[in-house]
């Protein structure tokens, strides 16, 4: 490894090329000194190829490849060849406010690994789609998510590279942010919520989106539950108690500033019923499904 650097932005990326230009044009604009942080993206095995990955880099980042399928071993690949004090992880469809690293960086003086605010990102000018009503809404509360449940999601996280060194890399087939977390706290480290950090990540635009967002998270958190004691019994109740759910969120759909009329909030209501009872006869099939 060559001389150390302040930051490493660690981004994983898959076929999103507009997504990854968005993101890195957002990188250049950061209020640090560009002399003080490097960017990583680590291509999984992209459809679109390598040739065009780095074309669209074009030098603002240094581009690795990792063959291993999924986020997190993207992410550690990244890592493995990264040079920073500091690791700041975001995703290539995130956008990063221009102060970003610069507040993630202030928030580790006070904590040993950060998460911050995560903003859904709305980009139809028209009314929200039940799906972006929905996520405007529920998606990436990552203040509960650090104060309340001990983790951050992997769009918006600091931490030292010793705290990564001694936690361990991202496992892939689990809820990967979460299990890093809970490892990371295992040893004593400690962690914190960064509100000036902000990253916004977009809503997913349509029902085949989210539920293809949904599938993927639902696999993950039961391959973190069925690992922990008493975690089938959990993963059941959390399952079962789905559909009592919706009348519940349902009262934060209605009142929820983030939307503006009752068509988006009609939207809103039928997608949380629709997810909410898919979410139900998922998780039940997985645990009869499940190996012990």
């Amino acid at each position: 490894m060559s001389t150390m650097m302040e930051v490493s932005v660690i981004i994983p990326h898959h076929d999103d090329l507009a997504g990854l230009d968005r993101c890195l044009d957002a990188l250049s604009r950061q209020t640090m000194a560009r002399d003080r942080f490097e960017i990583i993206v680590a291509d999984n095995m992209s459809m679109c190829g390598e040739d065009a990955v780095r074309a669209l880099v074009a030098g603002r980042a240094r581009v690795v490849l990792a063959r291993e399928r999924g986020a997190g071993p993207a992410r550690n690949v990244a890592v493995a060849h990264s040079r920073g004090a500091v690791l700041a992880f975001t995703d290539a469809d995130c956008v990063p406010a221009p102060g970003w690293l610069e507040a993630g960086l202030a928030a580790l003086w006070d904590h040993d690994f950060v998460g911050g605010q995560v903003d859904v990102l709305i980009d139809n000018d028209g009314e929200k789609t039940g799906s972006e009503a929905y996520e405007a809404v529920f998606a990436f509360r990552n203040r509960r998510y650090v104060e309340q449940q001990g983790f951050s999601v992997t769009a918006n996280l600091f931490c030292r590279r010793t705290v990564f060194a001694a936690s361990g890399p991202f496992l892939a087939g689990t809820s990967e942010d979460r299990d890093w977390c809970v490892r990371a706290r295992a040893l004593g480290f400690r962690i914190g919520y960064a509100s000036a950090a902000v990253v916004g990540h977009p809503a997913r635009g349509d029902w085949p989106a989210l539920l293809c967002k949904w599938r993927r998270l639902n696999a993950e958190m039961f391959a973190f539950a069925r690992e922990r004691r008493g975690g089938r019994l959990r993963w059941f109740v959390a399952s079962a108690a789905m559909p009592v759910s919706i009348l519940v969120h349902g009262l934060r759909i209605l009142t929820s500033p983030a939307l503006t009329n009752w068509r988006e909030r009609r939207r809103g209501l039928a997608t949380l019923a629709r997810l909410r009872l898919w979410r139900c006869a998922d998780g039940m099939l997985r645990l009869v499904g499940a190996r012990p």
